[in-house]
């Protein structure tokens, strides 16, 4: 097999691998103490999380240093870094302020790459994060009892406020709430005290109203204000605040995981960041979740390599159905359980749903087995090249983030090894 590293073509063993690149964790900064302090604290948390990577605050207002002055100095001991932007929506601070900041500390430092990360969203751990606040809010109040008004910024960026709306559903169905009632407490509607209202009129008594931000400061004081003011008018309904995300495990978990991610693609010293290998399945289990068009074209090359393959998925491509009734790959006909796992050398992830990718994902990583995931690459802890078959030999092309061309280079390779053949 012939594995290529495109990007450069030097030799491969004069190469040595970068060290981890530097983290500037981008915040917003704040005039509360307590809330930069919670933020400090956090950032500290993350730096536990991350041996041997320099981890640093930048903010885009009101705390120093600005995120510029953080990157400008952590790229003067660094080829590369990483930029997380620790917010929870995709607002105006992550389209357009952070990225002003990254190019303003970049500007000094020619040739540097700097890796921008997605922002937080709503993954597992920030979720369970929101319903442990609700449920120290709630004490003694049953779940099915409680009404949750869930309190966003707000915001001109419609996707960024539909985002919210969206993970409030999420909340009333993992959380088993009477309700779940979104608000916003700036730009966009329902207010909080609409949000109250509305809570009111389906009947509830029983409201934790939600401040879904990451850090106490002005945000939070304002939706304490307007809550006080409206409970001051509905003595008939009891109302408790949650306190917002904070430092948590959870939350330094999700910036640890965005760091790794954009750490694969600040390591441009070599072609692909992904150490390339041969795997031998013969006689190996290999399972592989979904039974679409990605796992068709894989698993009979599984097959050719002597894999013993199981496919989990409730339906099957007519060609996989084919194998089922050939006897050449075993069917699990159901969605994916963690112990279809048991046993792997080899998994693929690569269902049409990114919540069970995930799921395979973390169950692979549990049992330390590499794991493909197809919808979304630097997830997983293997890739798949573009491979092409010579006589005597497989070239296998990784060209960093764009499969598109791992497979130009491969037809052009395998088209280059055909002619000097001739």
């Amino acid at each position: 097999m012939i594995h290529l590293h495109l990007g450069t073509l030097e030799p491969l063993m004069t190469a040595t691998p970068p060290d981890m690149p530097p983290l500037v964790i981008a915040g917003h900064g704040t005039r509360d103490v307590d809330g930069v302090s919670v933020c400090l604290a956090l950032v500290d948390r993350v730096r536990g999380l991350l041996p041997g990577v320099r981890v640093e605050a930048g903010f885009v207002e009101l705390t120093p240093p600005t995120i510029d002055k953080a990157l400008s100095d952590v790229l003067d001991g660094a080829a590369s870094a990483v930029v997380v932007p620790l917010m929870i929506g995709s607002g105006g601070h992550v389209r357009e302020d952070i990225p002003q900041a990254i190019a303003a500390g970049k500007s000094a430092h020619e040739g540097a790459t700097v890796v921008y990360t997605r922002h937080l969203g709503s993954p597992a751990p920030l979720i369970s994060a929101v319903r442990k606040r609700i449920a120290t809010a709630c004490d003694d109040w049953a779940a099915g009892d409680t009404t949750v008004v869930f309190v966003g910024r707000g915001c001109s960026v419609t996707d960024a406020n539909a985002d919210h709306i969206r993970l409030g559903r999420v909340l009333l169905e993992t959380g088993s709430y009477a309700a779940v009632v979104p608000a916003f407490i700036q730009v966009a509607q329902p207010t909080v005290a609409e949000a109250l209202d509305v809570a009111l009129l389906t009947g509830s008594r029983r409201i934790v109203v939600m401040p879904h931000y990451l850090f106490p400061g002005r945000l939070t004081a304002w939706v304490q204000a307007a809550v006080d003011k409206w409970s001051g008018a509905h003595p008939d309904a009891e109302v408790r605040v949650a306190g917002p995300i904070g430092d948590c495990p959870e939350l330094a978990e999700v910036v640890a995981k965005r760091y790794r991610e954009g750490m694969l693609r600040a390591r441009t010293d070599l072609g692909s960041p992904a150490y390339l290998t041969g795997l031998l399945l013969t006689g190996r289990k290999v399972v592989a979740v979904g039974g679409g068009c990605v796992n068709r074209r894989r698993v009979p090359k599984l097959l050719a390599a002597g894999a013993d393959v199981t496919v989990v998925a409730p339906e099957l491509h007519p060609a996989l159905a084919e194998l089922v009734a050939a006897g050449s790959i075993t069917w699990r006909e159901r969605d994916f359980q963690e112990s279809d796992l048991d046993g792997a050398w080899y998994i693929l992830a690569t269902t049409d749903d990114p919540a069970t990718n995930a799921r395979v994902v973390a169950a692979a990583e549990a049992r330390h087995t590499f794991c493909v995931r197809a919808d979304q690459a630097d997830l997983g802890s293997a890739w798949t090249p573009a491979t092409g078959d010579i006589p005597g030999a497989t070239i296998a092309v990784l060209a960093s983030h764009n499969p598109r061309r791992s497979a130009t280079l491969r037809d052009r390779l395998v088209e280059l090894m055909e002619a000097a053949d001739d």
